[in-house]
């Protein structure tokens, strides 16, 4: 157990204290409630929101205890609709290394965090240009799976299309093809507008060619597009497939994009994703966008 110093505890604790105080519950699509004394969030709200329990975030506005984790720290910037810098000062306070854009600790605009918020009867996940899934909703846990557990290079889902088979449980193998040339040409605009000191996407890339024989015969091809809208026939185990439109919505820098699905005019796809809400979360977890 890492304990940090007592005076950047005692700053950390101050910090999430100002910052809760300043969200109002129907921020973070919270019902107010009676008898709320204060107009921000209470304690277990934002633990809720974490993902904590609510005994170690008391522990962390007074203060106390464990150092938080990488993991940690990201769910609560996120909870606190906490600014880029704001989540790095956090980052610091907890004697934790700023990360990287990308990764499953990357910082998401507040903004897309209150269109997802707002989105509660649609599926929808913000992903990074690398497709590393950063948030899910409700409903695009229900129907594409829990894609939090991937850390590392499996965290992007092209990885895996490329490099585990089950990944490709979530599409129709007559619709393999597609996809994969789809991912190849979304992967290299989205490696071209990065910087060109950038080493993840060039690290992805390299990884791929040489374990892929697929996608090398693919990237030689030299195809680019963004991935900007498609429609997607999704195997789901309960209710089979669903054929859905998928929409994107881009950061100003490109490197997020919040995704929802809609149901495609002309087949039955309404009423499954409405059936969604009532089967809950679906177990397959070897999934993504």
């Amino acid at each position: 157990m890492v304990h940090m110093s007592s005076a950047k505890y005692t700053e950390l604790g101050a910090f999430l204290r100002s910052r809760r105080d300043r969200i109002r519950p129907a921020d973070v699509g919270l019902p107010a409630g009676p008898r709320r004394r204060v107009p921000g969030l209470r304690r277990e709200e934002v633990a809720q929101l974490a993902g904590a329990s609510v005994d170690y975030y008391n522990e962390l506005e007074r203060g106390a205890g464990s150092q938080p984790s990488d993991q940690m720290i990201a769910a609560l910037a996120r909870a606190l609709r906490l600014t880029a810098d704001e989540r790095d000062y956090l980052y610091r306070l907890a004697d934790r290394p700023v990360p990287a854009s990308g990764g499953m600790t990357a910082h998401i605009h507040p903004g897309m965090l209150d269109l997802l918020q707002r989105m509660p009867s649609t599926p929808a996940q913000v992903i990074t240009d690398l497709h590393v899934t950063l948030v899910q909703n409700r409903l695009a846990v229900a129907l594409l799976g829990d894609q939090s557990g991937f850390r590392g290079p499996r965290a992007s889902f092209v990885h895996r299309w490329f490099t585990e088979p089950e990944a490709r449980l979530l599409y129709p193998e007559s619709d393999h093809t597609t996809q994969s040339r789809a991912f190849v040409a979304d992967l290299r605009a989205a490696a071209a507008r990065r910087d060109a000191k950038d080493t993840e996407a060039a690290a992805m890339i390299r990884t791929l060619l040489q374990v892929s024989p697929e996608f090398a015969a693919l990237w030689a091809e030299h195809d680019v597009a963004f991935r900007r809208d498609d429609r997607k026939r999704i195997r789901h185990p309960a209710l089979g497939v669903v054929e859905v439109n998928c929409l994107n919505l881009f950061s100003e820098d490109g490197r997020q994009r919040l995704l929802w699905f809609t149901p495609a005019l002309g087949t039955d796809s309404a009423d499954l994703l409405d059936l969604l809400a009532v089967l809950g979360t679906q177990d397959v977890v070897e999934s993504g966008p």
